[in-house]
């Protein structure tokens, strides 16, 4: 069973716009949104989540998960991400959360639960287009890949990225955090 699908069955991934197989062997993919926190049942009724990772993009072999993107309203949602996915992150991995409420002006590197994250801002942009940019990738480069195969482009990019973001701690982060922004019509 592979990780994508071992997430699946502990109902951590909902909304796929992509779930399966990439171009490489033996790596899959996900592009969708990832439970952090589950809401409490009441009955029998199906509720959304209470906190939940949006604009997710992971690329996983059988073992570990190698690249994850992602974005949440809060820093603080760092550690939900940890726990989600502990089993599956490992330190030589490229993780990028995009927190809606550090400054915008600011990028982090923060190392939490054996596993090292970039902090980055994310206010009026998407996850893809971001992460993109930071890589150096031309859309029009992408255009002619399926979504597995492009999953494939931005994780290899990933695995050579060394940006130098300032090294925090994870108390640091949530003291220099801001309230939580929701932007209205903020592109999904």
């Amino acid at each position: 069973m592979t990780i994508i699908e071992k997430l699946e069955q502990e109902k951590k991934l909902y909304s796929p716009v992509f779930s399966g197989k990439t171009g490489l062997p033996d790596t899959w993919g996900f592009r969708g949104n990832l439970v952090l926190k589950e809401a409490e049942k009441l009955a029998d009724e199906a509720r959304p989540p209470e906190i939940f990772a949006d604009q997710v993009i992971i690329s996983a072999d059988a073992a570990k998960i190698n690249f994850l993107a992602c974005h949440v309203d809060s820093l603080g949602h760092l550690e939900y991400i940890v726990e989600a996915l502990k089993p599956y992150l490992h330190m030589g991995g490229k993780y990028f959360v995009f927190a809606g409420n550090i400054d915008i002006s600011e990028k982090y590197f923060i190392e939490l639960g054996g596993s090292g994250f970039f902090i980055l801002p994310l206010d009026e942009a998407t996850v893809w287009n971001e992460i993109l940019d930071c890589f150096s990738l031309e859309r029009g480069d992408l255009k002619r890949l399926g979504s597995g195969e492009k999953i494939d482009a931005v994780a290899a990019a990933a695995s050579g990225f060394s940006g130098r973001f300032r090294n925090i701690s994870y108390e640091e982060g949530l003291a220099a955090m801001g309230p939580i922004r929701i932007p209205e019509n903020r592109p999904v």
